[in-house]
C-alpha cells in the first residue's frame, strides 16, 4: 500500500488543477483517471461541440454570402473535415494536459477504474493506495430514458456525435434543452433534416417563456421541425432508420429518422465508486450531497464537478477546484452559495444567461423592475445582419440590485459577462446604467437596458 497526502479521482476540470496547487505546496498527489484526460470538456462536451458549431456556422455565413454582397459556387459540407477539425482540438488539449500531468512534480498518474474502500483507501485494479484527503471529480455521462424500444434500435448520444463522418439523412432529435438544440440547428446547417422531439410542452424549460418560444422561431426559421407535448415516445426499427412515434397534440403520430439523438439530460459516474462502502451519502438521483465547502459526508472526503450536484458546467467545476484549493490551502472560507450562476445556449444566435430567470424573480415576491430591448435595435447585430433575439434585465425594486439577465442575440454569450461581473461585484443596475463601453458592440446596449429598468406590469 502506498501512502500520499491526496488522491484525486478524475481528471476532468477540476482534477488536474488541484493537483497542480496541492504539489506546488510540497504535497504528495495520486491523480486516478479510468478514461481520458480532460474529462467531458475536452474529450467529448465543450471543446468538441464549439468546433463543430463553429463549422456550422461558416456554412450558414456561406451560405448568406450574398446577402454581404459576396458571390460564391455552390456549397458543399465535407463531414470528414468538420469532424477531423474536433478531433484535432480533442488530442491537443488532451496531450497538453497529459503532458502538464507528467511533468507535475510530487503527482502519480495512475491509470484505471477507482474505488473507495473506506478509511482513506482507494483500490485502483490490484493497487491500493491511501491517503488522509480525498477528492472526486468523476463527473457524469448521458442518461438514457426508460423509452419503449430503447433497446431494440440504434441510437447516438452527444459523444457519438462528434464522430459522425457523414451527415444523417434525417436527424431525430430527442430532447429540448441545450445539448439537443445545439446538435439541431448544428447538423440542420450541415444539410439534414431535423426534427426536435420534446416531451415538455416548450423548449428549455428552465428558461422564461418568452426566451423559449424566441428560441423555437430561431430554429424553425431555418426549417427544424420542433415537436413538443410528446408525452408518449416510443422507439421501433424501421427500414429507413428509426421509427419515432409521438404522442402529441398536433402534428404526425410517428417520425422516421436516419439517426435518432438521445438528449434528455446526464447522469452522475458514482454508481460503481464504492461509495456505499465509504459511507458517501447520494441523493436520489446519485449525486453525491455536498455542504457550501463541497465537502461531502465523510470526513476528508471532497467531490467536485459534475458529480455532486451543484453546476453542470465546466466553469462550475472549475470554481469548485477554486473553492476547495483557497479554503484548504489559503485559509479562505469560500462557499458555493457565493458564486453568480452564468451559462450559455450555443446556438446561433447564442443565450447568455445570468441570474435570475424573471419567473424566478417573480417566485421572490419582491417589487422588480424589468427592462427588455430587442436585437434589432442594436447597432452591432443590425451591422452584421444578425438583428434576431433580445436582451433583458430584472432588478430588485427596493435596492436596485440586478437580480438577473438574458442576452439572446448576437454576441450574447460574451456580452452577459458585463451584467455578471457587475453582479459578482455587488453592483446596483444604477452603477451599471453610468459606464461607458465601446461603440460599436453588443455590450455598449448593457447601461441602456439598466436605465431603461421600470415597474413591472
Amino acid at each position: 500500500m502506498t501512502r500520499y497526502d491526496a488522491i484525486i479521482v478524475g481528471a476532468g476540470q477540476a482534477g488536474p488543477a488541484l493537483a497542480a496547487r496541492l504539489t506546488k505546496a510540497g504535497r504528495t498527489v495520486a491523480l486516478v483517471e479510468r478514461d481520458q484526460v480532460g474529462g467531458t470538456c475536452v474529450n467529448t462536451g465543450c471543446k468538441p461541440t464549439k468546433t463543430m458549431v463553429a463549422s456550422a456556422y461558416a456554412a450558414h455565413l456561406a451560405k448568406r454570402g450574398a446577402d454581404y454582397g459576396i458571390t460564391t459556387g455552390a456549397i458543399a459540407i465535407d463531414m470528414s473535415v468538420v469532424t477531423a477539425r474536433a478531433s484535432k482540438v480533442i488530442l491537443d488539449s488532451r496531450h497538453g494536459n497529459e503532458a502538464w500531468l507528467e511533468s507535475m512534480p510530487g503527482l502519480t498518474l495512475y491509470r484505471g477504474h477507482a474505488r473507495l474502500e473506506g478509511e482513506g483507501r482507494v483500490r485502483v485494479g490490484t493497487t491500493v493506495i491511501e491517503a488522509s484527503q480525498i477528492f472526486l471529480n468523476v463527473g457524469g455521462r448521458p442518461a438514457i430514458p426508460d423509452l419503449g424500444g430503447v433497446d431494440d434500435v440504434p441510437y447516438l448520444t452527444n459523444a457519438d456525435m462528434i464522430a459522425l463522418e457523414t451527415v444523417p439523412t434525417h436527424l431525430v432529435v430527442v430532447g429540448g434543452s441545450y445539448i439537443g438544440l445545439e446538435f439541431a440547428q448544428m447538423f440542420r446547417r450541415f444539410g439534414a433534416a431535423v426534427t426536435i422531439v420534446e416531451m415538455g410542452p416548450r423548449l428549455i424549460a428552465r428558461e422564461d417563456p418568452e426566451v423559449s418560444d424566441a428560441i423555437r422561431k430561431i430554429l424553425e426559421d431555418e426549417g427544424i421541425e420542433v415537436r413538443t407535448n410528446a408525452a408518449c415516445i416510443q422507439l421501433s426499427p424501421h427500414g429507413d432508420g428509426v421509427a419515432v412515434s409521438v404522442d402529441c397534440t398536433q402534428g404526425a403520430p410517428t417520425i422516421v429518422g436516419s439517426h435518432v439523438l438521445l438528449a434528455t439530460g446526464r447522469r452522475p459516474n458514482t454508481d460503481d465508486l464504492g461509495l456505499e462502502t465509504a459511507g458517501v451519502a447520494v441523493d436520489a438521483r446519485g449525486y453525491i450531497v455536498v455542504g457550501e465547502d463541497l465537502s461531502t459526508s465523510v470526513p476528508g472526503i471532497w467531490a467536485l464537478g459534475d458529480c455532486n450536484g451543484r453546476g453542470a458546467f465546466t466553469h462550475t467545476a472549475w470554481n469548485d477546484y477554486e473553492i476547495v484549493a483557497a479554503n484548504l490551502l489559503d485559509g479562505a472560507k469560500r462557499r458555493v452559495s457565493d458564486r453568480i450562476l452564468g451559462y450559455a445556449l450555443y446556438i446561433d444566435p447564442p443565450l447568455g444567461r445570468v441570474g435570475m430567470t424573471l419567473t424566478q424573480a417573480k417566485a421572490t415576491g419582491k417589487r422588480l423592475l424589468v427592462s427588455r430591448r430587442a436585437m434589432k435595435h442594436v447597432g452591432r447585430a443590425v451591422e452584421k445582419d444578425e438583428t434576431k433575439g433580445f436582451m433583458s434585465m430584472v432588478a430588485d425594486a427596493d435596492t436596485g440590485t440586478i437580480l438577473g439577465a438574458a442576452i439572446l442575440g448576437t454576441g450574447g454569450d460574451e456580452a452577459i459577462h458585463g451584467v455578471l461581473d457587475m453582479m459578482h461585484a455587488g453592483q446596483p443596475a444604477s452603477v451599471l446604467q453610468w459606464a461607458m463601453p465601446i461603440h460599436p458592440t453588443v455590450a455598449e446596449l448593457l447601461p441602456t437596458l439598466a436605465g431603461d429598468l421600470a415597474p413591472l406590469d
